[in-house]
């Protein structure tokens, strides 16, 4: 008959061996600091405000861009004049009500505004292009000024901005 082989069986680690191996807990003073903190910065500073990235994204202006094309210097005059002009019925703008569909500033400066109006029916259908054009015409550096009003697309409130809807109660 062949001998069995023998085979040797370790004793599986008592409990209180189990504690004594393991790990230490790691800590976050072992942590390394970065190489731009140093250790002489003062806790007020580490955990100071930071600067706000996105005030500073917002308030950037395009580079390289004309004074009539869109966010060029001139172009936003004329859209912050159209911000000024209020919608007689309406408490609300005529820029963020959606009335304006198009600002054109050409290289002569010549502004041409394409706008619509609430309903054909609108009272101040007559008066409210030319007051628009006068406005535009007041600008520094606007040569000329057309105002265009168009029936198609019809103006319907899902045009109107977000600002808007929540002075009217829309939102």
């Amino acid at each position: 008959m062949a001998q069995k082989d023998e085979k040797e069986f370790i004793a599986a680690p008592s409990p209180a061996e189990q504690v004594a191996e393991k790990p230490p807990r790691a800590r976050v003073s072992d942590a390394p600091l970065p190489e731009e903190e140093s250790a002489q910065e003062s806790a007020g500073e580490k955990l100071g405000r930071k600067r706000d990235y996105l005030e500073g994204f917002l308030a950037k202006k395009p580079e390289g861009v004309a004074a009539g094309e869109p966010g060029g210097e001139l172009h936003q005059a004329v859209i912050d004049a159209l911000k000024d002009i209020y919608d007689p019925e309406i408490p609300v703008n005529i820029y963020d009500l959606g009335l304006i569909y198009n600002v054109e500033v050409a290289e002569d400066a010549d502004v041409k505004v394409i706008m619509t109006l609430t309903t054909p029916h609108c009272p101040v259908a007559e008066s409210m292009p030319n007051d628009i054009e006068m406005r535009v015409l007041g600008l520094p550096g606007v040569r000329d000024a057309e105002v265009m009003v168009t029936w198609d697309p019809p103006w319907d409130p899902s045009k109107m901005s977000d600002e808007a809807r929540l002075e009217l109660g829309m939102l």
